[in-house]
């Protein structure tokens, strides 16, 4: 049973209102609540209260606190709340989570790192909401046992991690009966935190924040009701009616002068001094004791807090009950761990110990944390504190703590590393000091320090030796590539050129490099002839050093180039030469080169080569993830999601787009989240969600608002116009796609993508009732369809023909064109925009009478949209096909309610386990029913729920019993 911090009395108004969400939850639903106030005016009172009443009520209870002097420990609060009671289950439960969560659990919560499934699942600090996800499904997990409770407690002393974390869970709610109750004080919590508090409380996700304020006379009254009565005025009055404050002054035998004059932290002087008197009134044992423990931590292990003080057992053991018989520190939930009876408590002690003293513990601390394996990153929060300058043993432990925990807490990385450099001696070499600017940089641009990231690459560019050229090269492209996130394109390209001219060679290996950076950098300015004038120069001087990787990044960087101007034909001929080389290459090698297939594949998305464009931008992001490049998965992303949208995998474009968004956020990166944004907002149409549709559009054009470059900003309002389209507000779609795109001709579109915007712009005006403007978009579509001969290109031109056709009364004619978009569309595998034009045929041969082919064509793009998870489209033609009397097969049937065991499993989980008694593997089912591995995870985890087992095998027997027992459960591999 939790015990209560201090007496809970004046909070009736507050506990009611726990106790409604609390009851709200254990019926399934989701609940945040978020409490505020100055310290000690009883929020960790008000939510273990909570925490008793979920135990009583049968929920799983679960408590985390931060603490004052360890800010930076990675997942510190969440580790704290978690990870005692994960160490009570048994191990065999937790293989109902899948590897890739195990994996990413196993980094995070110390209790499950003997459970990593030794799978190689690497990642990079941009996609460290792998973490996060994980950290739900387990959530979820727990939750589906019994009601879960989490209290996170005093977070504005949380972790970078931590309140990541929080942050995602506000974002994405655990889909389970969970209740997350946090506190923190009053104007001390991250702001970000907040911000995100504060619209997930507009938009109704969580309650509104509960704010405590002082007590009443009368409720303080009865917290003090052994203070003799003339007495209580006045301490209320010196207390503010905090009652933390309240109860301290209440215990001091003279209590003149309390309340005059605050600590730093806001605390009355008379407060702090008399929890000093407290430990005045301590022998030298327990004192020492109390001492070690602060420095140890809250809550602290009494073995770490023994070594701290240098103390032998026996006397520790009777100093521990000395402290508790003082109310000092209190028995934690586990043996042998404690805390201090309140975080003003442990302040209070750590800063009377002499400094000398504390300092020592630290040292202790350290020594005894390294004598037991503890890993860097638990020993660096004491190292950090007892180090001198020019110890190089602390500087490596600091940079190891690091390196260990850049990827998944890049907050502390980046505090340890910088730590790290202040204690490098003098004779430390430029080449180790560069090396730790460089790590600095790479943790401070995960979390959106850029400004910071920038300044730490311009002092490692000012000590590397002027002799260096390939590391000055590398060092000035980091640079550069930092102010290019910060939206500074043209001070980017200022440094790179000033870089190349200063180099010894413009035709070496360095040059190269900063040509295909300049090239890159005049894609997002839309600049593409100076583009193709750079790719020609690194392509020239790449073929000179007969250096493969360079020579495909320079010939993707033509074939990109050629592709947004226009030419064609040259487009096509540099992306087959850079395919060739591509892929003739090893991992090893191209990895060295990334960019070639980030471009290549950028080139062939812009020629409808989606099969090899999806292919390309698949194996760009294993490798980036294999070797750490984080920096190349906001150009494949957007890349790959295109591909799985437009071939019909829309449910996996929204999974990687989902993931891309959230690694947009952590990192702080304006031009990657709008880019991703936009991309969802298109994918969010196709999938039915117009909602999220519109967020998303709108979002992306305000994220982008601010750069430089216009690309980004140009089609994140070509996002917003289709969602708008969509939502039922042609008129404002117009106006927001001709402005971002220069006018009628779409001068700022990109050749390639015209058609594509000018069969939306003939939608549109249709739809405001504009024929003779809709006539000249479709026109101006086959055009541009005319000109470039690309088939998708082709496709959209027919189809916006096909609706003004239509409208204009002619039936045939859009039956024919629409016919030919369905033939350029499926030429190229582009399946959703085929079933589109499907749809638009049958309504032209509805209005050709023909019946029987228009129902036909409307059963195969329904069949072909719910295939390819493109609900609105589908909806679309599921109601022409009403129209003419046709019957809607439903695709799915849900598992049976009320029923039990396979009963519960809907059609498509039937489907797996089916396959999963084949002996069929995760990626071998999802091949099977064309979904994604992730998803059939996901699919799998909820039949192992439903079916109350923890593995493929017992999978396997449940369903071989069910078939036996002659129940249905047959999987169907059409479409169910």
């Amino acid at each position: 049973m939790t015990e209560l911090a201090q007496p809970l009395v004046g909070r009736d108004r507050e506990l009611e209102l726990l106790g409604q969400l609390l009851e709200e939850m254990c019926a399934g639903n989701p609940r945040f609540v978020f409490v505020s106030g100055e310290p000690g005016i009883g929020k960790t009172s008000l939510v273990l209260e909570l925490l008793r009443q979920a135990e009583r009520r049968g929920c799983l209870a679960l408590r985390g606190s931060a603490a004052e002097f360890e800010p930076e420990l990675p997942f510190g609060l969440v580790v704290d709340a978690f990870d005692e009671y994960l160490e009570s289950l048994d191990p065999g439960d937790f293989n109902r989570l899948s590897s890739e969560d195990l994996g990413e659990l196993a980094g995070v919560f110390p209790a499950l790192s003997s459970l990593n499934p030794r799978i190689d699942y690497p990642t990079t600090a941009a996609e460290r909401f792998r973490a996060h996800h994980a950290v739900r499904d387990l959530i979820e997990w727990l939750a589906s046992a019994q009601p879960l409770v989490l209290i996170l407690d005093d977070l504005h002393w949380a972790d970078g991690a931590s309140l990541e974390l929080t942050s995602y869970l506000l974002r994405h709610p655990p889909r389970a009966p969970v209740m997350v109750a946090a506190t923190f004080r009053t104007g001390q919590a991250d702001h970000a935190l907040t911000a995100a508090i504060e619209r997930a409380a507009a938009g109704g996700e969580v309650s509104q924040p509960i704010a405590l304020g002082p007590l009443t006379p009368a409720d303080a009254e009865t917290l003090i009701d052994g203070v003799a009565t003339h007495e209580r005025s006045r301490l209320y009055e010196a207390s503010g009616g905090n009652p933390f404050y309240l109860l301290q002054l209440a215990q001091m035998t003279d209590a003149g002068g309390a309340g005059a004059g605050h600590t730093g932290d806001g605390v009355p002087a008379a407060i702090s001094a008399a929890i000093v008197a407290e430990l005045d009134a301590l022998a030298a044992p327990p004192r020492r004791l109390a001492e070690a423990a602060a420095v140890a931590g809250d809550p602290f292990e009494l073995d770490l807090a023994v070594a701290a003080a240098g103390m032998g057992d026996a006397e520790a053991l009777e100093a521990l009950d000395d402290l508790i018989g003082h109310e000092l520190v209190r028995s934690a939930e586990v043996p042998r761990r404690f805390r201090f009876r309140h975080p003003l408590v442990r302040r209070a002690v750590y800063e009377s110990c002499p400094p000398g003293a504390r300092l020592a513990a630290h040292e202790r601390s350290a020594d005894a944390l390294a004598a037991r394996g503890a890993p860097a990153a638990a020993r660096a929060h004491h190292v950090e504190h007892a180090a001198r300058y020019g110890d190089l043993a602390a500087v490596a432990v600091l940079r190891e703590a690091g390196e260990a925990t850049a990827h998944r807490a890049p907050v502390s990385a980046a505090r340890w590393f910088g730590i790290a450099l202040g204690l490098l001696p003098e004779s430390a070499s430029d080449a180790e000091r560069v090396e730790i600017l460089v790590a600095l940089a790479r943790a401070q641009a995960a979390t959106g320090r850029f400004e910071d990231s920038r300044a730490a690459l311009l002092e490692s560019i000012e000590l590397a030796p002027p002799g260096d050229e390939p590391l000055r090269v590398t060092l000035v492209g980091a640079c550069a590539g930092v102010e290019q996130l910060l939206g500074h394109h043209e001070a980017a390209r200022g440094r790179l050129g000033a870089a190349l001219d200063g180099l010894s060679s413009a035709s070496s290996p360095g040059a190269v490099a900063l040509m295909i950076q300049l090239a890159v950098g005049d894609f997002y300015r839309m600049q593409y002839v100076a583009m193709r004038d750079w790719g020609e120069r690194a392509l020239a001087a790449s073929q000179e050093l007969s250096d493969s990787p360079l020579t495909a990044a320079s010939t993707a960087v033509l074939a990109v180039a050629a592709a947004f101007m226009g030419a064609i034909p040259e487009a096509k001929s540099r992306s087959s030469e850079a395919a060739a080389i591509v892929e003739a290459l090893p991992d090893d090698e191209l990895g060295l080169r990334l960019d070639a297939l980030a471009n290549l594949a950028t080139a062939e998305l812009y020629l409808h080569r989606y099969e090899h464009a999806g292919a390309h931008a698949q194996r760009g992001l294993a490798i980036a993830r294999a070797t750490g490049q984080g920096e190349m998965s906001p150009v494949l992303v957007p890349v790959l999601s295109h591909v799985l949208h437009t071939t019909g995998r829309i449910a996996e474009s929204v999974a990687l787009l989902d993931g891309a968004v959230e690694a947009a956020r952590l990192s702080g990166n304006a031009q990657a989240l709008g880019w991703n944004l936009l991309s969802r907002a298109f994918t969010a149409v196709a999938a039915g969600d117009l909602e999220a549709a519109l967020a998303a559009g709108q979002e992306s054009v305000e994220v982008t608002r601010e750069l430089d470059d216009t690309l980004v900003s140009t089609y994140a309002s070509v996002a917003l116009a289709s969602a708008l389209h969509e939502n039922g507000d042609p008129g404002r779609a117009i106006e927001v796609l001709l402005t971002a795109a220069g006018g009628e001709e779409l001068p700022l579109i990109a050749s390639g993508w015209k058609a594509n915007y000018f069969e939306l712009l003939t939608r549109c005006w249709l739809t405001v009732g504009q024929p003779v403007a809709a006539e000249r978009a479709a026109d101006r579509a086959a055009a541009t369809a005319a000109e470039l001969g690309l088939p998708l290109t082709v496709a959209m031109a027919h189809r916006a023909a096909a609706a003004v056709a239509l409208e204009r009364g002619d039936p045939a004619t859009a039956a024919s064109r629409a016919l030919d978009a369905v033939a350029a569309a499926e030429e190229v595998g582009a399946r959703v925009e085929a079933a589109r034009a499907r749809t638009l045929a049958a309504r032209a041969f509805g209005g050709l009478d023909e019946r029987a082919r228009a129902v036909a064509e409307l059963e195969r793009a329904v069949q072909q949209l719910d295939v390819c998870g493109a609900k609105r489209y589908r909806q679309e033609a599921e109601r022409e096909l009403r129209k003419l009397g046709g019957h809607v097969h439903r695709r799915t049937r849900p598992g049976t309610l009320n029923g039990t065991g396979v009963e519960t499993l809907s059609q498509r989980e039937v489907q797996v386990a089916g396959l999963v008694v084949d002996r069929r593997t995760n990626p071998e089912i999802a091949g099977e029913l064309f979904l994604s591995v992730k998803t059939i995870e996901t699919h799998l985890r909820s039949i192992f729920r439903k079916l109350d087992v923890s593995s493929r095998h017992d999978v396997a027997r449940v369903m071989e019993h069910a078939r036996e027992d002659g129940r249905d459960v047959a999987p169907s591999l059409r479409d169910p």
